[in-house]
């Protein structure tokens, strides 16, 4: 049967069979609850570690205050007697040792792994703090000693995902991860592509850049510059979401165009286009022919395609646009070049912002054809870029930019 010693032992993880356990009590501290631990470490010892004599005798104790964590949000602290030895022979003396912590650290290997497991949650260090009862500035050095801010992998993946998000001070940093792994493949200050070109070229040899078959971006045409030269055997593909996204901002701003234009706001057709602006970002497919609903907006019963139509009866040029993004989205959707091709080849351009997304879309004709034929996009990243966000918000910000960027390397670990 397990002893009360082995059992507190066994609850509180620690291994080390050569720590005894003589009381548990309460106190407070600073108005705080705790819990204090008091036990000894002894063991026998062959040979002196300095000079390898037998000749040894124990030479008293010392008080090691050990930092466990919390349990059941109650601080932990364990007051470890080490034994202390005495050689005979060089008058060399040294503590036992545990595995409990590192040698001359009072804080326990358990506690610097439950900081780790709060910080991928992305909590601040104060919330991390009073969560484990070890102080803020402790927290902080645990976190961030001796842990590097870049990322530099031992070899390039054959895919690559490029996107920026903003860091510290409002200014923009590159990030860049494996697409098929979804790892962080670099990390940088900044944005610019002198930047980018640097790292890259300083970190890997030409050979190793020319086994990038492809990279995966948005529609940002600075990466298309350096992208070529960097990987000279990449594709680029261009992210299938920021297509349909800027169409759909184009169309909105059509939409947007029109309801100016109707003065009387109690028109049927102001209603359709302000309460009811997402049913013309459906696919066309997706819009509800039979299923009568009422919409709050026109204060009807009808069908999402009778809306949609009724939108689009007035408005020649809106409804121009409108089949215009349905041909993106159905492209897109079913990966069909040739729905693609016809696009490019048969648009008219009628003076409004669809008039800049074909341009774009004409410009960038092999990278959006490329998103056509694989699976890669930016979708992993932009996840990433979200965790980012939540941690920035979480913890308030941050003014150290290595801080920030180790913290995103452990919600990512």
């Amino acid at each position: 049967m397990m002893s009360q010693t082995d059992s507190i032992l066994n609850l509180l993880n620690i291994q080390d069979p050569n720590i005894k356990i003589s009381a548990c009590t309460d106190f407070s501290q600073a108005g705080v609850h705790e819990k204090l631990l008091s036990a000894t470490l002894t063991y026998p010892v062959e040979r002196c570690v300095n000079c390898g004599s037998t000749n040894l005798v124990q030479n008293g104790t010392r008080l090691t205050k050990m930092k466990l964590p919390s349990l059941g949000e109650q601080p932990l602290r364990m007051n470890l007697r080490k034994q202390r030895y005495l050689c005979r022979t060089c008058h060399h003396t040294f503590s036992a040792q545990t595995q409990l912590a590192p040698p001359r650290h009072s804080i326990t290997r358990q506690a610097v792994h439950e900081i780790a497991t709060l910080a991928k949650n992305s909590l601040p260090v104060k919330t991390i703090s009073q969560a484990v009862g070890i102080s803020a500035s402790s927290v902080q050095r645990i976190l961030y000693k001796d842990q590097r801010a870049l990322v530099t992998p031992k070899e390039l993946p054959t895919a690559l995902s490029f996107d920026e998000f903003r860091s510290t001070k409002n200014c923009f940093s590159f990030i860049c991860i494996d697409a098929k792994t979804h790892d962080l493949v670099a990390l940088l200050p900044d944005r610019l592509s002198q930047t980018i070109r640097e790292y890259f070229t300083n970190t890997y040899t030409l050979s190793e850049r020319q086994k990038v078959q492809l990279v995966t971006m948005d529609l940002n045409a600075q990466y298309q510059t350096f992208v070529r030269r960097l990987f000279p055997n990449a594709l680029i593909v261009f992210d299938r979401f920021h297509i349909v996204q800027l169409a759909g901002r184009a169309l909105d701003h059509e939409r947007l165009r029109v309801l100016k234009g109707i003065n009387d706001h109690h028109d049927r057709n102001y209603k359709v286009l302000k309460s009811n602006w997402r049913l013309f970002h459906l696919a066309e497919n997706q819009l509800e022919t039979s299923q009568v609903k009422y919409y709050r907006g026109l204060n009807e019963y009808t069908t999402a395609q009778n809306v949609v139509d009724l939108g689009l009866k007035n408005f020649p040029q809106f409804a121009e646009n409108y089949q215009t993004y349905q041909t993106i989205l159905t492209f897109i959707r079913n990966r069909d070049r040739a729905t693609l091709r016809q696009l490019v080849m048969n648009y008219r351009p009628n003076g409004t912002e669809m008039d800049t997304v074909m341009r774009t879309i004409q410009k960038n004709y092999l990278g959006i054809r490329n998103a056509c034929l694989y699976d890669y996009s930016n979708g992993p990243l932009e996840g990433i870029n979200r965790k980012i966000k939540e941690l920035k918000r979480s913890c308030y910000g941050f003014s150290n930019l290595r801080h920030f960027f180790i913290r995103i390397k452990l919600i990512h670990a």
